[in-house]
């Protein structure tokens, strides 16, 4: 799957099809490469998470930075904290493009439990408002307008 952006061709895998993978991008087309704000990849690199090489004002980020960002926006995914991606990115091999490289077994069970209680305490929430619907759409019904 392709995207057609200003001035170049994106594929499903958050590299420049028109340029080689090695040339360096822009924060805009960071932004638009994985669909983030420029404001996210500024707050990435005030957490020391991307290291994009500053010319001026200018920031380019390189393969590098886009694998680490695949990695990021991967573990958020995962439903890893900010503070445990920084832990996990500082433990990253330089290079490194898989965040599973650096997941441990006990960390993943740790995640899986964590996700499980979440997934529990959103399926209560759901049907506490699904109760509380139902109870107000038959009150609703039983109430009729002069």
């Amino acid at each position: 799957m392709t995207t057609q952006t200003p001035g170049k061709l994106r594929d499903h895998n958050g590299t420049c099809e028109a340029a080689p993978s090695s040339a360096p991008c822009t924060i805009s087309e960071m932004a638009v490469e994985f669909g983030v704000s420029l404001r996210t990849l500024r707050f990435y690199e005030d957490r020391h998470l991307l290291r994009p090489l500053r010319r001026g004002t200018a920031r380019l980020y390189s393969a590098t930075d886009r694998a680490r960002l695949r990695m990021i926006l991967k573990a958020k995914e995962l439903g890893f904290t900010l503070s445990e991606i920084s832990d996990l990115m500082a433990d990253t091999p330089e290079g490194a493009t898989s965040l599973d490289l650096n997941l441990r077994p006990e960390q993943i069970l740790v995640q899986i439990s964590l996700l499980e209680r979440q997934r529990r305490g959103l399926e209560h929430a759901i049907g506490e408002l699904r109760a509380t619907h139902a109870r107000l759409a038959e009150v609703g019904a039983g109430v009729q307008v002069a």
